[in-house]
């Protein structure tokens, strides 16, 4: 039964959704949600909160693994840049944690998930939810973007 952790990284919101895979390969959630932080803060203070609230949540669930949004490309170089920056903290976090992180695109997580690189959000929500057997769509977005992360680093490390 392997834990995976699944991050949609961000300055203002990092979404995360916790994962299970169970012996006879049902996918179960186990947590999912978001790490915000104020706007009104600095970036460092920011930062900071992100590292803090990372690193509670390793603390509690334990992943066994773990996978992170691949930063690609953005017309805004700023949100480019926080983003990037969240990200270097998730990957110190997960380090210090000794998990090794792993990285998939925005188009490989919906390949894997909706069968289709080229698949809306909505439809990607509505795969996660009929694959974690989930009454209704992750909420928010970023909780749900990161189960869909955790799904597909856990179906891509059970067919390697």
């Amino acid at each position: 039964m392997t834990l995976a952790l699944g991050i949609d990284p961000g300055t203002a919101t990092t979404g995360y959704g916790l994962v299970r895979l169970m012996p006879d390969g049902e996918l179960v959630a186990v947590s999912f949600g978001i790490i915000s932080t104020p706007k009104e803060a600095t970036p460092p203070a920011r930062l900071e909160m992100l590292f803090d609230d990372l690193n509670k949540l390793l603390k509690k669930h334990k992943p066994e693994t773990a996978a992170v949004e691949k930063l690609f490309f953005s017309k805004n170089v700023t949100t480019a840049l926080a983003v990037g920056q969240a990200r270097g903290v998730i990957m110190l976090c997960l380090q210090k944690a000794g998990i090794e992180p792993f990285e998939y695109t925005p188009n490989e997580v919906k390949q894997a998930v909706a069968g289709y690189g080229s698949a809306e959000k909505r439809q990607v929500q509505e795969m996660v939810r009929a694959l974690l057997q989930l009454d209704s769509i992750p909420k928010p977005d970023d909780a749900a973007d990161a189960l869909a992360i955790a799904i597909t680093h856990l179906n891509t490390k059970r067919y390697e």
